[in-house]
């Protein structure tokens, strides 16, 4: 199975602003010249890093984009590339159903109107929607026999 497209949602990078903007308000108090409140500070930087890992965590789950030669995964939805029948230009109708369980397309993520082989249209979405058109043309054009 090759991997032929990903995109993991988010980074690990938010995880250190929480800490940091903790270690800075801790460094000011002792700049200042006050009595830091090194517990607070600390209860601050935790509380902080868990709220980021839980968002981090929900949009690795809930954003992330992959597609293989065998799959298209996108957010919790699981579609075999078997399954697609082609990738139209045309725009998707409004009511169009959205890969991954959303609602609607993701923010700041392209759309990508993808045909079944049962005569349905979805609508896929990544952020770099050319890069992932590409990878879908290709997956769809080696599955099929």
């Amino acid at each position: 199975m090759t991997e032929l497209y990903s995109e993991r949602g988010a980074s690990g990078w938010p995880l250190v602003w929480g800490p940091l903007f903790a270690v800075l308000g801790f460094l000011s108090e002792l700049i200042i010249g006050d009595r830091p409140h090194t517990l607070m500070w600390i209860v601050t930087g935790l509380g902080l890093l868990w709220l980021t890992a839980v968002w981090v965590y929900a949009r690795r789950r809930f954003l992330a984009v992959r597609v293989t030669s065998t799959h298209l995964t996108q957010g919790r939805e699981h579609l075999k590339i078997a399954d697609i029948a082609s990738l139209p230009d045309e725009e998707a109708k409004p009511g169009t159903r959205v890969l991954g369980g959303g609602l609607s397309v993701p923010r700041k993520y392209a759309e990508v109107p993808v045909r079944l082989k049962d005569g349905t249209r979805v609508l896929a979405w990544a952020s770099d929607a050319e890069a992932f058109r590409d990878a879908l043309r290709t997956a769809v054009k080696d599955c099929t026999p």
